[in-house]
């Protein structure tokens, strides 16, 4: 039975039909325009910044270490991965450009912190915006690492080098590192420089009485100098008191000196402290610049706080006391005071990568070292 024009022509409709299935992989109406090489790229850039941004705000940052104050721990050059899930994320206090400096200045939120599965400890390498930082807004300031070794409501102080915690001397860690001062058995006894070199000291000071070195070593380095047989003793090398530290240490007046400093006790959520004219110069920038208070000291011996008198001060959040593993070489909580909670970013865990600028080369033992 021959077949009617309808026929093949719907025959002939079908034909089309599964061809142009078989070319798209679905249904005629499921096949659109194909992207092109450009729009693929795009769309994936657009992707992977979206997930960065993301992954960045809610789970870790990425830190760089600019300056040798946390030598031999963590060297200039170190790229760290900062975990912001140990200690809480902070919500966003700004809008701006991811990854920039750029944001709307006069736009800020409130502090707000996502609970996180660990407090600050003692020991913790934590990285926190720089509470000295005149910025406007707290996570817009500059960026620093230390190391915790005070905790709120403890009380602080540094004797002859040594850090106290509640009157408990604190050891240094292996990786840490001082100035010390070598004294030899004769003073016509040169250097030996490679033997220094091994032990990784770079840095050393021939004293004005050549029976005297001062050097920057981590203290087993100090210990193993202390056995040489040309050596009588190794001491840790203190600051003396002068004007030029009393002008610059916090609070100023005192006599401090970054080895000779304190005691200081670390202001904590809830703790109330009776005002007095020492407790208000310990804590009148933690009250102000801090907790957002206006205040004022009378001669008299009276306090203002937000225009009303006061006898007695309950600090709003935890603070800390932080010191860089470079004792000598850190500016840190003897200069310009304790951290605020609200600044803290996260815990640093992680060397994902090392660049030494001297050798133009990585550093490829340090990949994916783990912070302590």
């Amino acid at each position: 039975m021959s077949k009617s024009r309808s026929d093949i022509r719907k025959e002939e409709r079908e034909r089309r039909k599964t061809e142009r299935k078989a070319k798209t992989g679905g249904p005629e109406n499921d096949a659109g325009p194909k992207k092109g090489k450009l729009r693929e790229w795009l769309d994936a850039m657009i992707f992977a910044v979206v997930v960065m941004v993301i992954l960045r705000t809610l789970f870790f940052d990425l830190f760089r270490i600019p300056t040798p104050s946390m030598e031999k721990s963590l060297l200039v050059g170190d790229y760290l991965f900062v975990s912001k899930l140990h200690y809480g994320t902070r919500t966003p206090m700004s809008l701006g450009i991811p990854f920039t400096s750029i944001y709307l200045k006069g736009l800020s939120f409130p502090f707000g912190r996502i609970p996180g599965f660990s407090g600050v400890k003692r020991g913790d390498a934590i990285v926190f915006n720089w509470p000295e930082d005149d910025v406007d807004i707290i996570e817009r300031k500059m960026h620093y690492i230390k190391r915790v070794v005070g905790l709120p409501g403890e009380t602080v102080s540094v004797v002859n080098k040594t850090v106290m915690v509640d009157g408990e001397a604190q050891s240094l860690m292996d990786t840490m590192q001082q100035y010390w001062l070598v004294y030899k058995t004769d003073p016509r006894v040169q250097l030996n420089r490679s033997a220094l070199e091994e032990l990784g000291i770079k840095d050393f000071i021939p004293g004005q009485d050549q029976s005297v070195v001062q050097l920057v070593a981590t203290p087993q380095a100090a210990e193993i100098i202390a056995t040489w047989p040309w050596v009588a003793k190794v001491e840790a090398a203190v600051a003396p008191s002068n004007s030029i530290y009393d002008a610059e240490m916090y609070p100023p007046g005192r006599g401090w000196t970054p080895d000779n400093y304190g005691q200081l006790t670390i202001p904590k959520q809830g703790v109330t402290v009776d005002l007095t004219p020492k407790s208000w110069e310990e804590y009148y920038t933690v009250i102000s610049r801090y907790e957002g208070h206006t205040g004022s000291a009378s001669s008299d011996g009276s306090f203002m706080i937000d225009g009303l008198p006061a006898t007695s001060y309950t600090f709003e959040q935890d603070y800390f006391f932080v010191m860089g593993d470079n004792r000598d070489n850190s500016e840190d909580s003897r200069f310009w005071g304790f951290v605020p909670m609200d600044h803290v970013v996260g815990k640093a865990i992680m060397v994902y990568f090392s660049w030494d600028a001297d050798s133009m080369l990585p550093r490829f033992a340090r990949l994916f070292s783990i912070i302590h």
